[in-house]
């Protein structure tokens, strides 16, 4: 059922609900990068992520910070993460490859990694700027190891997502 969880993107207060499979790829990233993130003193979660000035509050599928921050009770600013994943779905796949890659390279987010499950591919997205990310990785076919760069230093195995 749709309304687990809200989001307003570009002022359109918008429902979802993610699917198993959604999640299952929202997990595996997490299990795969834990060991990594551990040793940073890092945490993930999907908390909400504010953009001041504009029509948005997003939820992450998934976002990593500094274990001190996941403490925190409120929003945080997207250039306050280390990494945001996101994982489309086929009612906002549009949304997280266009809307979402903008905002959140306006807003500093270092690193986004697009799980594109309707293309079945993933990109990384890298050095934000005002009007987008300029450095682009992929988009890698399912099954193509993704490296993320510093401070992670590894291979995303993306075989079965």
């Amino acid at each position: 059922m749709a309304g687990d969880r809200a989001e307003i993107i570009e002022g359109v207060i918008t429902l979802v609900s993610p699917s198993w499979a959604h999640e299952n790829a929202t997990d595996l990233i997490r299990e795969r990068i834990g060991p990594r993130m551990r040793e940073l003193g890092l945490r993930a979660g999907s908390g909400n992520l504010d953009l001041p000035g504009s029509e948005n509050w997003y939820i992450p599928d998934l976002a990593v910070v500094p274990a001190e921050l996941a403490r925190t009770e409120g929003a945080l600013l997207p250039d306050r993460t280390v990494l945001v994943v996101e994982v489309t779905s086929p009612s906002d796949s549009d949304t997280d490859r266009t809307v979402k890659r903008r905002r959140y390279a306006q807003y500093g987010a270092p690193l986004y990694l697009l799980v594109d499950r309707q293309e079945s591919s993933c990109t990384l997205f890298s050095q934000p700027a005002r009007l987008g990310y300029t450095r682009v990785e992929g988009p890698h076919p399912f099954g193509v190891p993704v490296r993320l760069p510093e401070p992670f230093d590894l291979v995303l195995d993306t075989g079965d997502f």
